[in-house]
């Protein structure tokens, strides 16, 4: 199963709540209050954040952390690359040279295929849609993932 880590998971949630009030410096007890993420976690986290240029922050009395960029420039494979690191559904999906049998291998190319339609479509993602912040949304609905965990398409409406 693809799936993202539960960090990853915290990291978006702790990013999407900077993002709802882009006006103020928030702290990292603050925002384990206002995520019910345990606050050790949520400061591992934003160190993290900060160490991928996501997040700015501002020592002292009054500091804390916000957003380095408008939500709408942060895309969701920034985050994943932030916490997981490159995506990479293969070894020969980061590039060739990984893999032991690449040079009789048939599959390469598909998975790299796969691998960059996927880093597309994390980059077309923006924070600002992951929040809810942008009207267009960002998710599948909920009839579409029904289908899909059934391995099968959802119908399309046809017009003409």
């Amino acid at each position: 199963m693809l799936r993202i880590g539960k960090l990853t998971d915290y990291a978006t949630v702790i990013l999407a709540t900077l993002a709802a009030d882009r006006s103020r410096l928030q702290n990292a007890t603050t925002l384990a209050e206002r995520t019910r993420i345990a606050a050790p976690t949520v400061s591992k986290l934003l160190k993290q954040l900060h160490r991928a240029g996501l997040v700015v922050s501002t020592r002292g009395t009054h500091g804390g952390y916000q957003l380095a960029r408008e939500p709408d420039q942060i895309s969701a494979g920034a985050i994943l690359d932030a916490l997981e690191g490159p995506l990479a559904l293969t070894e020969c999906s980061t590039g060739s040279g990984q893999c032991g049998i690449e040079h009789t291998c048939s599959v390469g190319r598909s998975w790299q295929k796969l691998t960059l339609t996927i880093r597309r479509s994390l980059n077309e993602i923006s924070l600002a849609q992951l929040a809810g912040l942008d009207a267009r949304g960002a998710l599948p609905a909920e009839r579409e993932l029904k289908f899909m965990g059934r391995g099968v398409r959802a119908p399309t409406k046809v017009t003409t």
